[in-house]
């Protein structure tokens, strides 16, 4: 697990029960093939939205009761029926992949968080309704964790996303970097002046507060299904207290788990801290 594109996912993790293994890589080769359908390669907008569209055609079969023909939804049936997943949090990861091929631009903070509630907060859902936790509390817990993360990849990978074309994409809040005094070039020319730092911490503080606002979810699940959130929520903190160490410079190195961070993320897992306690 590392939070990175769909990597936070926990396909085949040793903490799954394994009767939910295959569930669950099935909903990850869906996010993961939809997601490169819109970030990855060489294709045109158009070519994008047309293998996204074709995604979209397969979940409308899946309602109509139609015969299912890509080998991804051939997988995935199964399970959205066995599990009664909602389809639309698989349609509201297409649209989120979708607002990706054009969107490279967020003018505040909410508009953020309304992307990262289709293109993150699904999963953690699809994933509290294949472990039957899919209470009201545990899906805001839950959204706050998977928001969170995908706060963590993008300023992580503020460099890497501003690189991507002759624009960049950047997902910083615009009224925050004007708030702070970053302009875009200094971002698209990797220019991390005090100014930058000073807004990618603002920025940090924001996604700790949210990954701990959801946390104790993880000490609420049972068995290893809490286990694995636990070790999700360490993994991002751990993120965030790597891109504090390094100043903030994302744009030299980019901030991500090694082996020797593992150790940590075990133990945390396993020690309830006292901020957890009933």
């Amino acid at each position: 697990m590392a939070v990175d594109h769909y990597e936070n996912f926990p396909v085949a993790s040793v903490l799954l029960p394994p009767a939910l293994r295959e569930p669950v890589a099935a909903i990850y080769w869906f996010a993961r093939t939809a997601d490169d359908f819109a970030d990855e390669g060489e294709r045109s907008p158009a070519e994008r939205r047309e293998l996204l569209a074709g995604y979209q055609a397969e979940l409308d079969a899946i309602a109509a009761g139609r015969p299912t023909q890509d080998p991804i939804f051939l997988r995935l049936r199964p399970v959205i029926a066995d599990y009664g997943l909602p389809l639309q949090l698989f349609r509201d990861l297409l649209d989120a992949f979708i607002q990706d091929i054009d969107k490279e631009r967020y003018a505040n903070f909410a508009e953020l968080m309304d992307y990262c509630r289709r293109s993150a907060d699904p999963v953690g859902r699809l994933l509290l309704h294949l472990f039957g936790h899919a209470t009201p509390g545990n899906l805001l817990r839950s959204d706050a964790i998977c928001s969170a993360l995908q706060l963590i990849n993008h300023w992580q990978d503020v460099g890497i996303d501003a690189g991507k074309n002759a624009n960049g994409r950047i997902y910083l809040p615009q009224d925050d970097m004007a708030r702070f005094g970053v302009r875009e070039g200094d971002i698209l020319h990797r220019s991390p002046d005090s100014a930058f730092k000073a807004l990618l911490a603002f920025q940090v503080g924001r996604a700790r507060a949210l990954m701990l606002s959801g946390a104790s979810l993880g000490w609420e699940l049972p068995g290893r299904i809490g286990l694995e959130i636990r070790a999700i929520v360490a993994g991002g903190l751990r993120i965030l207290d790597k891109i504090e160490s390094v100043d903030y410079e994302v744009f030299a190195r980019r901030p991500r788990l090694q082996a020797l961070d593992w150790p940590l993320i075990l133990w945390q897992s396993l020690v309830r801290p006292l901020e957890a306690a009933p």
